[in-house]
């Protein structure tokens, strides 16, 4: 692979062709999970990756290395399920002694949460997102092919008990849970949490197309015929077009992530856990950089392979996903959830 020789004034921050500065890295640590969630892998899963070929935890935290002096600000840590990777809560001390005012955050379905919360508080976690589809247990073992709805509720519960941001993740499903969008959202009435609606994304490792998706607008006018009037009040580069309704505590949010509405101020960037490099969700990776680390790569040159995929960004994920035909055969955990 013919690379681009170090440049000797390196930029301050990781900026794109469209002026986005990509501050933000979702490390996806293993493509293995506890549930089977319908909407992620089929019911006998996916093929696992060998683990000769997932990135060691020390060459992660060479690549936050390389990236700290060049803007970023947040990592969050996914799957898989990343709280099934021995090593996990060390790994995160880790991160945390290299980067001290990194915010960190954990994406998770909380079935293991429990067993790790102490470690979580104690490592100063920034944040926690936690994947939940219903409030109906039976409804609960359909969606995951899993019966652990009560471990994740008791782990919801210890999140809001705690000081620990959190961000309530349903993904909505047209014919299965639309029906919750209203009692998921009431939990942001007593709880200062963030509810957060996703739209159903092609990534089940089928390559099978969503016919009828049940969309970010569809998602609103469920909110607005039973709440009335929502204030928008969305953040900067967030994914999520977030609202405000009178009395409540936490806050609503809709990400429209099979619409693609998100794309003019994304700051994102992806290393799957083979060590792809993926400048959006819907492109087939730009770089493999636990290859180029295996090769002998100095970290200029490493970082002149990031600079390189970042100026090859893409405008947004439809362009990206024109030249990445057969990225829907991938599961989201194999992409990184």
């Amino acid at each position: 692979m013919e690379m681009d020789q170090p440049s000797l004034k390196p930029a301050s921050v990781l900026t794109d062709p469209y002026g986005r500065i990509l501050n933000y890295l979702r490390i996806a640590l293993t493509d293995r999970c506890n549930l089977r969630c319908t909407y992620c892998m089929p019911a006998e899963g996916v093929p696992f990756i060998e683990h000769e070929q997932i990135m060691r935890f020390e060459e992660i935290l060479r690549l936050v290395q390389i990236m700290l002096p060049y803007g970023l600000r947040k990592i969050r840590v996914t799957g898989g399920e990343p709280l099934v990777r021995r090593g996990t809560i060390s790994f995160l001390q880790k991160l945390r002694q290299v980067g001290p005012e990194l915010q960190i955050h954990l994406t998770t379905n909380g079935v293991l949460l429990e067993d790790y919360f102490k470690e979580l508080v104690e490592i100063s976690i920034s944040g926690v997102n936690l994947s939940l589809d219903t409030l109906n247990p039976q409804k609960f073992k359909k969606i995951t092919r899993h019966d652990s709805f009560v471990k994740v509720w008791r782990a919801l519960q210890q999140v809001l008990d705690s000081n620990i941001p959190l961000k309530l993740n349903m993904v909505v499903q047209r014919g299965l849970n639309e029906d919750e969008i209203i009692p998921m959202a009431e939990l942001a009435r007593q709880h200062s949490l963030e509810v957060r609606f996703i739209e159903q994304m092609p990534f089940d490792g089928l390559s099978r197309k969503i016919e009828r998706p049940f969309t970010g607008e569809e998602i609103l006018q469920t909110l607005r015929t039973a709440f009335g009037t929502l204030e928008s009040t969305k953040k900067q580069n967030g994914t999520a077009q977030l609202y405000k309704i009178p009395g409540f505590k936490g806050t609503i949010g809709i990400i429209s992530g099979y619409s693609r509405t998100f794309c003019s101020d994304c700051n994102r960037l992806r290393l799957t856990s083979t060590g792809v490099l993926k400048t959006c969700l819907y492109d087939r990776g730009s770089v493999n950089l636990k290859d180029l680390m295996r090769a002998g790569y100095d970290d200029a040159r490493l970082l002149k392979a990031i600079e390189r995929a970042v100026r090859e960004r893409h405008k947004d994920g439809f362009e990206a996903e024109k030249e990445s035909f057969d990225v829907q055969k991938l599961s989201m955990s194999q992409i990184g959830g």
